[in-house]
Formats: structure tokens, sequence, C-alpha cells
């Protein structure tokens, strides 16, 4: 085994085990070194891949930090996608050739987080998020219903107009945020009942539902959704580290 590799592995149990927790700051370089006795190539080496992974961000003048969704609370169906996925739909489907996106908007509200939300976005209950509910569709055909909560300190002066078209558009192009990867669970179920007629499918339709936490560059998560897909769902790359 290479030396960065030990030294990956030996992290990443470390995280899973707790012995490095959620948002908690990884040694210096120089720590690193001594504690591994191995060069400075080698530790950036390592932090690099576990980065790669999505185990630790660093932040610029502050260091490295475990990321908020680790080893030790993802389910076995859980991944990583890299930035190069998370281009949101409104992009993505540019990116085909033909077909129409637009988006029906069903929810656009302000409010507290419920205690599992706010342990996905990693804040306080007492901060403020976006809920939103909305449904893509492709040529008028709807694909994908999602229920999506913002953090509304990170995602400043959302608008209407910005969940009609594209959010993460928004999020790049206007605030000037870096989107850069995403933990996602996925499991097939049935579309709810509620749901049936926004999607336009019969009642007992199957779905692909994702469950999803967005990050930015820094390590910040700056979404956590729910999205039940009924049709036109793929992945064209995938990290599963």
């Amino acid at each position: 085994m290479l030396k960065y590799e030990a030294v990956i592995n030996d992290i990443t149990d470390k995280i899973a085990s707790g012995v490095y927790k959620p948002n908690d700051k990884i040694p210096t370089t120089m720590e690193l070194c001594d504690q591994y006795g191995v060069s400075k190539i080698t530790i950036k080496k390592a932090m690099n891949e576990l980065e790669n992974r999505g185990l630790v961000a660093r932040r610029r003048g502050s260091g490295t930090f475990v990321k908020s969704l680790t080893p030790s609370n993802l389910p076995t169906n859980e991944f990583m996608s890299k930035s190069a996925q998370m281009q949101g739909f409104t992009r993505e489907h540019d990116n085909r050739e033909g077909g129409t996106v637009s988006s029906v908007v069903y929810e656009f509200t302000v409010e507290h987080p419920d205690a599992e939300v706010a342990k996905k976005l990693s804040i306080n209950p007492d901060e403020f998020v976006y809920r939103i509910c909305r449904v893509r569709c492709l040529d008028g055909v709807p694909l994908v219903i999602e229920h999506t909560w913002m953090p509304i300190n990170l995602i400043p002066d959302l608008r209407m107009k910005n969940l009609e078209g594209s959010i993460y558009g928004y999020i790049e192009d206007t605030l000037k945020l870096k989107i850069s990867s995403a933990h996602r669970a996925i499991r097939a179920v049935i579309v709810p009942d509620d749901e049936l007629e926004k999607l336009d499918v019969p009642k007992g339709s199957p779905a692909l539902e994702v469950n999803q936490v967005g990050f930015l560059d820094d390590g910040v998560a700056f979404e956590y959704s729910v999205s039940r897909h009924v049709r036109d769902y793929t992945f064209f790359s995938v990290s599963t580290h």
C-alpha cells in the first residue's frame, strides 16, 4: 500500500468511527506529516483524494473540515456525486438536443426547518429556510416533483422567476457561489396520492425517490431536497468511492 493510501484509510476510519466528527477541523499539514511520518506532498495527495471523495472540505484561510455527511451515517445506497453532475435539471436538459424545460411552482414559502431538515443542512431550527415545491417538465411533460429547502442567509433574495427558471443558475451566475458536490440516497417508491395529478400519472405509479444534500465548494450545505422521478431519470457519471 502506498503511503498516501495509508493516510487516506486512517483518516477515513477516524471519520467513520467518530474520532473526527462532522465539522471538526482536520490537523494541519505539518501535524499530519509528524503524525504519519510522511512528506507534505504525501499529505497533500491524501487530502486531495479525501476532498474528491466528499469526506472533507477546505475553507480558505481556515483549514480542512469534515463534511456533515460521512461514512458513519450514510446508508449503503448513498453516494457522492461530483460537480460535473451538479448542474441542475435546466442545464442538464439544455445540454441535450431539443426539448423545452419548464417548471410549475406549487409552493414557495419561508419557515423554520423541522428537526430533520435542520440536521441535513447543519443549521439551527430557529433559522429560516425557503420551502419549495415544484414540478419540472420537458416539452410540457412532468418528469419530476422536487421538494427543496435552502437556508435564506446562504441563498438570499430568491425570487419566483428563479424557481420558474434555474435555481442553480441563480446561485452560480448571480450569487457567484460554486456548487461542488452532493450526497444522494435513492430508493424505489410509489408516487403519493397527492402528487399523482401534479405528475400526470395513475395511482400506483412507481418513482425513483432521491434524497439529496448539496454542498458548495467550501463544504457548506446549501440545499436539502427530496425529489420523485417518474420519467427519464439517468445518471451520466457516478462516483462511488
